[in-house]
């Protein structure tokens, strides 16, 4: 077997089951655009006005304002008494074919295929929580909220979408991609499979338009991790993301992703809200050769890799020393696995993760976007017990209970693989 050639056709697979991004081409000089400004005084949207620019929205929290004004004026803007930081909004196209699905469960039955939830003791942790009186925001594509397994679970009423700095309801058709990332984060077994948080309230906060190309914007991400944390969300999930950065394109894409996303995702820790992102799927070393990537390399988020059924990094995984806090399931590939806890077997599509789809169904996806719910989910498990804990107390418990990790920050795992029983067991001692 060609094995570069079969992790070529496998990685070109992923984008059915993750949001993979393709940058949409710059406007033309005539066209407008979104600035992301950061200020340093209370009059500065009053003289963005006053010289012709439209502030559209704003997160007071972070001293950031979202301006719409001509194309390639960043350095007009910039020059702004009061103005500190500039930087064009970006946009990345999602890729998502069609996916199969296994047809229509009854009874829990998908339950013993969830490997995910066997190996990081997950159904065990659920003697003790379940995420009961918590709530977890997904952004991303929307999610299905008429899915037997999520229905009882996801809070229409305080849903959102998000798009184009335009906030409306939630409702209108959603991509696969949301319904399975809540069904692992927080599905309720009422029918097909069992979510890391049960009972946790699920928050949608789509990014995407319903119709057309499906375009997700820096901007309108971080106007939702604000109301997320407005909302008083426990943790925000986002398994999006953007191909890693070379260093010099690192430099020009600085401002948006140290200055402003750090703001905007600190912001949200102050008040309460982790935010747990996956660490991407393009096979590459974040640490050396200066490529960066939007969200993990943010010091506040908790970025998290995936792992496979035998425990080890999966080959497409992204990883990095400082961009990894946990591994978490995201599934393999290999045609045959075994878990590490009961040597149970997982031939493939078994070995990708089962979760919640459209249409009251359920599929195997695979890739970080699978592994960051898993870990947003036991964020719920932890705030049920310790209510009152900061973010940095709820990261602390979930590192310090992982396992299968030489030590606590290696470049693949970071503090490690998490596991829930560990994790909510050491917050009842």
């Amino acid at each position: 077997m060609d094995i570069k050639s079969e992790r070529r056709k496998f990685l070109k697979g992923i984008a059915a089951t993750t949001v993979g991004f393709a940058a949409t081409a710059p406007g033309s000089a005539s066209e407008e655009e979104t600035y992301l400004v950061t200020t340093g005084s209370d009059n500065v949207a009053r003289r963005l006005e006053r010289a012709g620019y439209a502030v559209r929205n704003e997160i007071s929290a972070a001293n950031l304002l979202f301006v719409r004004g001509p194309a390639n004026a960043a350095s007009d803007v910039r020059g702004i008494p009061g103005v500190r930081e500039v930087a064009p909004d970006s946009a990345y196209e999602l890729k998502a074919p069609p996916v199969d699905s296994t047809g229509s469960p009854t009874d829990a039955e998908y339950a013993d295929l969830q490997w995910d939830k066997r190996i990081t003791d997950a159904f065990d942790a659920h003697d003790t929580a379940t995420g009961k009186g918590t709530r977890i925001a997904v952004v991303d594509t929307g999610v299905d909220h008429t899915h037997p397994d999520l229905a009882d679970n996801v809070n229409r009423e305080l849903g959102r979408s998000v798009v184009d700095g335009e906030f409306g309801p939630d409702g209108g058709p959603v991509a696969a991609h949301g319904t399975h990332v809540a069904g692992i984060t927080a599905a309720t077994g009422a029918a097909g499979v069992v979510g890391m948080a049960p009972d946790a309230e699920i928050v949608p906060l789509r990014v995407f338009p319903e119709e057309g190309p499906l375009v997700e914007r820096i901007s309108d991400c971080l106007l939702a991790i604000d109301y997320a944390a407005r909302i008083g969300a426990d943790a925000v999930n986002m398994s999006l993301g953007w191909d890693p950065r070379p260093p010099r394109e690192n430099q020009t894409s600085r401002g948006v992703r140290r200055v402003i996303c750090e703001r905007v995702v600190r912001s949200a820790l102050r008040r309460g809200t982790t935010v747990v992102v996956s660490a991407g799927n393009e096979e590459t070393d974040l640490q050396h050769g200066g490529y960066r990537d939007m969200w993990t390399s943010l010091e506040s988020t908790l970025g998290v890799s995936a792992t496979g059924p035998n425990d080890e990094l999966a080959f497409y995984s992204n990883y990095g020393l400082g961009d990894i806090d946990v591994g978490a399931p995201g599934g393999g590939y290999e045609t045959i696995e075994k878990t590490l806890s009961d040597d149970t077997e997982w031939p493939n599509p078994t070995n990708r993760i089962l979760s919640t789809i459209p249409g009251g169904s359920y599929a195997y996806y695979v890739g970080t976007s699978m592994a960051s719910p898993q870990v947003a989910g036991l964020v719920g498990l932890v705030r049920e017990l310790s209510p009152d804990s900061t973010p940095q107390q709820v990261e602390g418990a979930i590192k310090r209970n992982a396992e299968a990790s030489a030590g606590r920050s290696e470049p693949e795992l970071g503090a490690g693989r998490i596991n829930a029983s560990k994790t909510v067991e050491s917050l009842t001692k």
